[in-house]
Parts: C-alpha cells; sequence; structure tokens
C-alpha cells in the first residue's frame, strides 16, 4: 500500500521512522511461538515477492525464527515463489487461493494444526463492493479445540470521512465489511472460537461517526479487538510505520476472551525490522511496508493461570 494511498486518512506530515538495529539482534534471534500456545499472525506481504528471491529467502528465514502455529497473509503476488518458498518451510504447508488482485493465503504447521476446511464467503458480484478480495475462513482444529480464523484485506484508502450516502465511499465499503463479516459470525459461527483478522486498512480509533468497526467495538459483549492497545499506544508499536497508522487488526469473539485474558497469552506487533542491520529500510526495500501483529493464545486455563479463581 502506497503512502499516496493513506494521504486522505491521515493528513498530516509523516513521521520519519528511524530504526538503528541499537540492539545488534538478528533474525535467528526473533521468536513469538511455544509449544504450549496457539498463535496466528496477520501480515500483508506487500504484492510478495516485493524484490523477488531475497524476500523469498528472508520471508522463509523470518517465519522458522517466528515459529508461530499460523499465519494469515495478504497480497500474494506470485504463486510459483509462494510455493518455492513452501518447499522450504518443512514444517509447513500452504493454501493460495488465487494470486488475482494480491491473493489471501494461509501458511501453518501440519503436525499441530488439522485443516477441517478452508473455503471464501461473499464471494458473489453483491458483495464486490464491500470485499475486493472475498474473506477467506480456515475452519481447523487445535489440540482439541475447534477454531475458525476469517482472513481478510480490506478496501483502501479515502478521506477520514465516512458517508454512508455514498455506496463508493472507501470508508463505507469498510464499514459494510466489517458489518458483513460480524452478521457471518452472528448468524454461522454464534458459538465458537473466532477469530478474524487481517490488513483492514482503518484505524480502530476514529470518532464515532466515521469508525468504520464501530458496530463490533459496541458489541462488548460478544467481541474484542485484541490489538486495541496498540492502537490507541505508542506508533513505535504501529502495524504500517512508513506512514504511522495502526491497520491491521485482529478481533476475537466472546468464546475466546478467557483464553487472551490467561497468563501466557499475548497481542504484539512484531517489530522485524528491529532484527535486521539495515533496519526499517531494509525491511521496507526487500519485504513489506506493514509489519506482522501477533496473537498469541493459552487455552485450557483462566484468570491468569489461577484454575480456583482464589
Amino acid at each position: 500500500m502506497g503512502i499516496l494511498a493513506k494521504i486522505g486518512k491521515w493528513a498530516i506530515i509523516p513521521l520519519l521512522y528511524f530504526n538503528l538495529n541499537l540492539n545488534g539482534q538478528d533474525l535467528d534471534e526473533l521468536h513469538f511461538g511455544t509449544d504450549e500456545t496457539f498463535e496466528v499472525i496477520t501480515w500483508n506481504i506487500e504484492w510478495f515477492p516485493k524484490n523477488n528471491q531475497i524476500t523469498v529467502d528472508y520471508v522463509t528465514q523470518i517465519i522458522q525464527a517466528l515459529d508461530v502455529d499460523i499465519l494469515a497473509i495478504q497480497e500474494v503476488d506470485d504463486t510459483d515463489m509462494f510455493n518455492q518458498m513452501l518447499n522450504g518451510l518443512l514444517e509447513y504447508t500452504g493454501y493460495l487461493e488465487s494470486e488475482w488482485f494480491a491473493g489471501l493465503a494461509y501458511i501453518y504447521k501440519t503436525d499441530i494444526i488439522e485443516i477441517n476446511d478452508i473455503y471464501e464467503i461473499y464471494t458473489t458480484s453483491p458483495y464486490w463492493s464491500a470485499f475486493p478480495r472475498s474473506p477467506m475462513v480456515m475452519d481447523l482444529n487445535f489440540m482439541g479445540e475447534n477454531i475458525f480464523i476469517i482472513n481478510n484485506h480490506f478496501k483502501c484508502c479515502g478521506d477520514g470521512i465516512m458517508n454512508l450516502d455514498d455506496l463508493g465511499d472507501e470508508e463505507t465499503r469498510r464499514y459494510t465489511a466489517s458489518n458483513l463479516l460480524k452478521e457471518y459470525i452472528d448468524t454461522n459461527l454464534s458459538n465458537e472460537n473466532v477469530i478474524v483478522l487481517g490488513d483492514l486498512n482503518d484505524i480502530l480509533t476514529d470518532v464515532l461517526a466515521n469508525n468504520v468497526f464501530q458496530m463490533i467495538i459496541n458489541d462488548t459483549e460478544n467481541y474484542l479487538f485484541a490489538d486495541m492497545d496498540i492502537a490507541g499506544g505508542s506508533s513505535a508499536d504501529w502495524s504500517y510505520p512508513w506512514w504511522p497508522s495502526h491497520i491491521d487488526h485482529i478481533f476475537i469473539t466472546n468464546e475466546l476472551f478467557d483464553e487472551l485474558d490467561n497468563g501466557a497469552s499475548a497481542v504484539q506487533t512484531m517489530k522485524i525490522d528491529d532484527y535486521m542491520d539495515g533496519g526499517f529500510d531494509d525491511y521496507y526495500e526487500n519485504i513489506s511496508d506493514h509489519l506482522p501483529v501477533a496473537l498469541k493464545l493459552e487455552f485450557g486455563t483462566s484468570n491468569n493461570g489461577d484454575v480456583n479463581q482464589d
């Protein structure tokens, strides 16, 4: 997503994003997954592979280092190179419906994740305005838990003002997409463990009149944006540092609220550029303009590990 696509939404002078790699870390030290938790990452990988084989090699190394169970990917542009990358990831396999318009994909661990089904929703023409790319649902089993993940890439751009009278308005299209996802879950997955994620191309902290996620945010009994604290916090933790904003999100249904509260659970932006010698310039040139956002859930306990609730 280019900088010009963001100017209308955040009409401010962008802050320069400096990353000097002061700690001298490298990609082999990057880590997030554990044997005891379920991890999923959303990652807009910007027209993969952005810099051809260099990108493939970098992303392969990053995925191996992160050691997560599932990656929900946006913007795959080359099927052959995507499959080449998968061949180098011995613990993983992947699913890519199509590279059309920079497709959605999943990469997942074959010994941990049991796939029941992967399918798209809202695929017919009445929904193409809301969803330029149809949401992709993964129905999976993890250590006895049935989980549904919905991977998304919403329409970009806009002027920051939602005009519900204009169906072509970018904010309105994202608002419609958000409400349709909520409607789908309420109707079809109302008692399931659901994680919705992706490049949703808008911020969570807009005022109500312009907040495309307002219906989800307001339904606090049933939904929670796991990354809300990131969205309202320091710009250093946002997922789109090149034009500082946080537009990649993860929200969950109430069936997972207790799991998110467990002690080993976490949500964070993965600052991969901190582990690269060239910092964000290197990351931006060779990998993506977005940083991944990661969710880790601990199943089996609640109340921060206090099973007796004392």
